[in-house]
């Protein structure tokens, strides 16, 4: 790459089609993180008063119900630890795990010990898997890098189909600025598209989605957070979050078991992240991921430059997970290999909710220019 260049202060680089640097060579996703996103993460006292003032009126608005809240459960270290933070905080929530067919072993386990410890009510949603199947092969043959809309897409439909079958207002996720605070746009279109995921099925599904529930753009941006009255909060946006720390709580007071390597809850996701979207798209998720952790000061960069000097994949369990992922998906080795050699797409090369999504932001703008009030009401 003639032109490669990385920034200064992170280690995002231009595998970013959209990065641009100051004259110091800091990088937009850096700025952004200091004028924008910092000014939504709350370590310290102000975090714990907000996030004590949030716990209370979910407590408040909550009584006289079963569940006062709802959290996903992947087995991850973020939602572990959310769901141990929410049981010191005296919450009642309804733990949904979704079983997209791809869970690590350690992953059962870890939700297990989580879930016997807080002594939880747990809803597994098993997929139905020939329809995951058609969909997840739909997207490889689409060639798009956000191959992981299937089950973020399913997990996240789950969550708010629940959340209204027990009216259940809060929705907490483990989603956090400490970790998560840097990710470029031009890597991934919207989980949430709905349009998109379907225009993709119907040109290269084979079976019609039947139990495959989806949110629609209405659903997501209207009826949910307006007519229903839904809010998604993230407690961990109000703590000192550290990783490492909240490792060693889950091991001390829940014997949770961590992982090699991040996303090794999900044996896809581990294998998408770590070789399909590399090797197809030339992004390594690292870099957003270490970056986060430097500007939420958790990591120097010369230690992440370090983590990046690892190899991303041992060879024989590569060749292990390529065995495993076709035996799952029933191809073949050649028909993997033509997959992996196909022309690649973007998102947008599909129908997708992009317009609607323009025009819900100008609406939003508008209005919070009449009323005088900020109209954000998904974290």
């Amino acid at each position: 790459m003639s032109n490669y260049r990385v920034c200064v202060r992170c280690v995002m680089d231009t595998s970013d089609p959209e990065i641009s640097f100051d004259e110091s060579g800091v990088c937009n996703h850096c700025r952004d993180f200091d004028q924008i996103q910092s000014k939504q993460w709350f370590p310290g006292d102000s975090g714990k008063e907000r996030l004590q003032a949030i716990i209370q009126k979910i407590k408040d608005e909550g009584k006289g119900k079963e569940y006062d809240c709802i959290i996903g459960l992947s087995g991850g270290v973020d939602s572990s630890y959310l769901a141990v933070k929410l049981k010191e905080f005296d919450l009642r929530p309804l733990v949904v795990h979704v079983d997209a067919g791809w869970n690590s072993e350690l992953a059962v386990s870890n939700i297990e010990k989580v879930v016997k410890y807080c002594n939880y009510d747990l809803h597994t949603h098993v997929m139905n898997w020939e329809e995951m199947r058609d969909l997840q092969l739909a997207y490889l043959k689409a060639a798009v890098a956000n191959q992981d809309v299937p089950q973020d897409h399913a997990f996240f439909a789950s969550m708010y189909h629940f959340s209204v079958k027990n009216d259940i207002k809060y929705i907490l996720s483990g989603g956090n600025l400490a970790t998560e605070a840097i990710f470029p746009a031009a890597w991934h279109g919207s989980a949430m598209d709905s349009i998109n995921l379907k225009d993709i099925h119907k040109k290269y599904g084979s079976r019609p989605l039947r139990d495959y529930k989806t949110i629609s753009f209405f659903q997501y941006y209207f009826w949910y957070p307006f007519v229903k009255g839904m809010r998604t909060v993230r407690p961990l946006n109000f703590m000192d979050y550290n990783k490492d720390d909240a490792v060693k709580y889950l091991q001390d007071v829940a014997d949770y078991r961590p992982y090699p390597r991040k996303h090794g809850e999900s044996v896809f996701t581990k294998f998408f992240q770590n070789y399909y979207l590399p090797e197809r798209f030339g992004y390594d998720k690292r870099l957003p991921h270490l970056s986060s952790l430097i500007v939420s000061g958790q990591m120097t960069r010369e230690e992440a430059l370090g983590k990046l000097a690892e190899p991303l994949y041992d060879l024989n369990e590569l060749e292990s997970d390529i065995e495993y992922f076709c035996k799952k998906l029933r191809i073949s080795r050649a028909e993997f290999n033509s997959l992996m050699h196909a022309s690649v797409h973007e998102a947008t090369d599909f129908k997708n909710w992009k317009g609607l999504h323009k025009f819900a932001k100008t609406a939003q703008f508008a209005l919070q220019r009449i009323t005088g009030k900020q109209l954000n009401v998904y974290s």
